[in-house]
């Protein structure tokens, strides 16, 4: 498969995936007798695991460490389950941030009118 049915395919744009070459998480991308890229379905499998994870907002450096290590093999599954239980407590605090926050708007948001527009207008100076 062509960059351009791939990028289509996994909504990815080519810049990234060539990116995502240059930088190691794809590994050994075919190129046919043109040298254009040819997607193996290994490759498609390898593309929809990092969008899988970019979308759990796995960092680029956690997940190239994780490819990294899965190319060791077994030997390195405790290290790659505690890699992906980091990520996991990194993304559960920004969980809790955005919910602080969530939580600091619907206060303003529910006692508005008796509260803080009244709080409010003392700043107008």
């Amino acid at each position: 498969m062509r960059i351009a049915e791939v990028s289509k395919k996994y909504d990815i744009s080519a810049d990234t995936l060539r990116y995502y070459e240059r930088i190691g998480l794809l590994e050994h991308v075919r190129r046919n007798e043109s040298g254009i890229r040819d997607y193996s379905e290994a490759d498609c499998a390898r593309i929809q695991f990092i969008k899988c994870m970019r979308g759990a907002n796995v960092s680029i450096e956690a997940l190239i460490e994780y490819m990294q290590l899965f190319a060791e093999g077994d030997s390195t599954v405790t290290a790659r389950k505690a890699l992906l239980e980091e990520q996991r407590d990194l993304v559960q605090e920004r969980i809790n941030e955005m919910q602080a926050g969530l939580d600091r708007l619907n206060y303003k948001i529910e006692n508005y009118d008796s509260i803080i527009r009244k709080a409010e207008q003392g700043l107008e100076n």
